[in-house]
């Protein structure tokens, strides 16, 4: 639970002003069918943040637990800095021709969260937690919470919500995450789920 809760938490203040979000605003104005659009948000982000938490997942089994203590640091606190940079959406607007709108959706997402801030996240997120399933679970309702508002109520809440102060929390959710990777917090525990994984191998 505690890593599902963390996980929906970093992705979905993540989300605020990424172009995936600004994608979901997009997609509304341009098809105003919102239902499709949530599906194919939804499979998206499923399908993209199930292959981010494996090959995190993949990476605490392979690396050494020090391997892995400041490759997460350094990612975590790399994640810090890149919040601070305001994102834009420069792709062309998507085509509903010959997919639908949930197609169209669906590929334009998918596409768009390839290397974006949440897919990092994820994988990070998935090689600190032991537990996989909750940090995609976890993440993909992250991704819900920060996109469905904006397909149903578009433009409207992106006025009334300060990106500025969204993005300075999530980076230091990302700062804190980082100096307590490179402190050692919860390493006890890792390196024991760690060898634990190494003997079942």
């Amino acid at each position: 639970m505690e890593s599902f809760l963390l996980s929906t938490g970093i992705v979905a203040l993540a989300e605020m002003g990424d172009k995936t979000q600004l994608l979901s605003l997009l997609l509304a104005a341009r098809f105003r069918k919102p239902w499709p659009i949530v599906a194919g948000i939804l499979v998206a982000t499923l399908a993209n943040h199930a292959v981010a938490g494996a090959v995190g997942h993949w990476a605490q089994q392979v690396l050494s637990p020090e391997w892995m203590r400041w490759i997460l640091a350094l990612t975590f606190l790399a994640m810090a800095a890149w919040m601070l940079v305001p994102d834009k959406l420069d792709d062309a607007a998507p085509s509903a021709t010959g997919l639908g709108v949930f197609g169209a959706t669906l590929v334009t997402f998918f596409l768009a969260e390839m290397g974006d801030k949440t897919q990092i996240a994820t994988v990070a997120l998935a090689a600190r937690e032991s537990a996989l399933l909750a940090v995609v679970a976890g993440t993909t309702l992250g991704m819900m919470l920060a996109n469905v508002p904006v397909v149903f109520a578009g433009e409207r809440i992106t006025r009334h919500v300060p990106m500025k102060w969204v993005h300075r929390i999530a980076a230091g959710i990302f700062l804190v995450l980082g100096i307590l990777v490179l402190a050692g917090v919860g390493s006890t525990l890792f390196v024991s789920h760690h060898q634990d994984l190494r003997a079942l191998l």
